[in-house]
């Protein structure tokens, strides 16, 4: 049986609404199509539609009660309560910040171009083991999923891990006040959303907002990246207690010493603040080894055993979109998909091209890139997608199909030898090589959210044959 989140009087305290009755709720929501019986459903306006048309239906769903700021002309009475604010945003804003007022966890957040996803699910997976855990679901991390997240967080978790994302300045700082971290982390500064900014050092700082709203703690800090003194720079400020480094530098304090690769994982020696470890991350690609040393770092760094934490990094599963594999049967044989559906940025394309390298084909098969558009990369968009021509052809990808506008830039710099075909949607794209797979062919497809590049997963899943016809997941990578 879940326990109380929240009671009726304490969201009426936070949010300086009125309700009737006495009544709690075990969690909250904000979409009526997943609720959960005992939720608080919020009623949130977005762009394109006003959360209050489906008050009925959470409340039908089992929501123990709804947060409006107006009663809905259809609304008919359910067996749920009411909350009545002036602003649903804003009151969901004060239930985040009130779940952070009232915890004593040790709070860690995690920003960065790449890789945030998976390293706030390695530390989750590794702090639940130790202490009641709480942590962002999914990829919320922007303007509603945080304040959502936090107010998720039970009043007794000792342990709470928040993704913090955006695409322009100033967004950051306002979560990072909200979530008021003891531990933050930038996995990497790279072009991501570049086209919202005049540089990628305008980036940087965007990223070093994290420690804004720090009140002391540990900042965690990819001693590889190209802009780490920058950052570093700018967490000195006196709301940072100290400093902790992570990558292949000599003066990292989470250090890696050696890593052997194979097609599922990696075998790691690591120095972590003083302490040599071996384990094993069974996830393969040299970037999500560097995201392990960052986590291991926190885990040190809020106190908790490293040791204990290390062997969960074998256990850890891929993200859908971000990196899960299917193994399809077809007629002859199995293919397998690496599915990058979700995102897209100029590294974590080139950590998807050289995770599908080191993954080794059937007899006679190859490794094959799908690839559309990565997005918001502004004025040099074309020049980033030609630069992956020379990864792609470095890195031992046999061939390459692709769509969109700015891939297309990228496929005429290919070697002819690599060109496998080019469409003008991903719906062509994906009946274009569906047509071309063989048995032990490993397909990697890839592109940013925007350009729909999960139908071209959905067509290759369709292929299979058998009974059930279904893929058979099994783990790999997230970018």
């Amino acid at each position: 049986m879940k326990s109380s989140l929240w009671t009726k009087k304490s969201i009426c305290a936070a949010t300086g609404g009125t309700g009737s009755g006495d009544w709690s709720v075990t969690g909250i929501s904000i979409d009526s199509r997943t609720v959960e019986p005992g939720d608080l459903f919020i009623a949130l306006k977005g762009p394109h539609t006003d959360g209050h048309k489906y008050v009925n239906q959470a409340l039908s769903n089992g929501a123990a009660a709804a947060l409006i700021d107006h009663r809905p002309g259809d609304f008919a009475k359910k067996s749920g309560e009411l909350v009545t604010v002036e602003n649903t945003m804003t009151a969901l804003n004060d239930l985040g910040k009130a779940a952070r007022d009232r915890s004593s966890a040790k709070i860690i957040a995690v920003t960065g171009s790449v890789g945030k996803t998976g390293t706030k699910d390695a530390l989750r997976n590794a702090l639940t083991l130790q202490g009641k855990t709480s942590a962002s679901a999914h990829s919320y991390n922007n303007q509603w999923g945080v304040p959502l997240s936090l107010a998720r967080m039970p009043a007794d978790a000792e342990y709470g891990i928040f993704e913090v994302g955006m695409n322009h300045s100033g967004e950051i700082k306002l979560l990072s006040q909200m979530v008021r971290p003891h531990v933050a982390i930038i996995t990497t500064v790279e072009p991501a959303h570049i086209e919202f900014f005049n540089s990628i050092e305008d980036i940087a700082d965007a990223k070093s907002e994290i420690f804004i709203g720090m009140m002391g703690g540990t900042a965690i800090l990819n001693r590889d990246n190209p802009h780490y003194l920058r950052v570093a720079k700018e967490a000195k400020g006196p709301n940072i207690k100290r400093v902790l480094s992570f990558g292949e530098h000599p003066e990292a304090d989470a250090r890696l010493i050696n890593r052997v690769a194979d097609c599922s994982g990696n075998n790691v020696e690591a120095v972590i603040c003083g302490r040599r470890i071996g384990y094993r991350l069974g996830l393969p690609g040299q970037h999500l080894v560097q995201n392990s040393l960052a986590v291991l770092a926190a885990i040190s760094a809020v106190g908790a055993d490293v040791a204990s934490a290390a062997k969960t990094l074998n256990e850890l599963t891929p993200i859908a979109g971000r990196g899960a594999r299917h193994t399809i049967k077809i007629d002859d044989g199995n293919f397998t998909i690496i599915d990058e559906s979700y995102n897209a940025n100029p590294a974590s394309m080139r950590a998807a091209i050289e995770t599908l390298a080191v993954i080794r084909p059937g007899p006679c098969a190859k490794r094959i890139a799908v690839l559309s558009d990565m997005c918001e990369l502004g004025e040099s968009s074309n020049d980033y997608h030609v630069e992956l021509a020379r990864t792609l052809s470095t890195c031992g990808i046999d061939k390459v199909y692709a769509c969109g506008k700015h891939m297309a830039a990228m496929f005429e710099a290919l070697p002819a030898t690599l060109r496998g075909g080019f469409s003008n949607s991903t719906t062509e794209l994906g009946q274009t090589i569906s047509k071309k797979i063989r048995a032990g062919d490993v397909v990697t497809v890839k592109g940013s959210l925007e350009s729909g590049m999960k139908t071209v997963v959905d067509q290759l899943i369709a292929l299979q044959i058998g009974d059930d016809a279904k893929s058979r997941s099994v783990s790999n990578g997230n970018s």
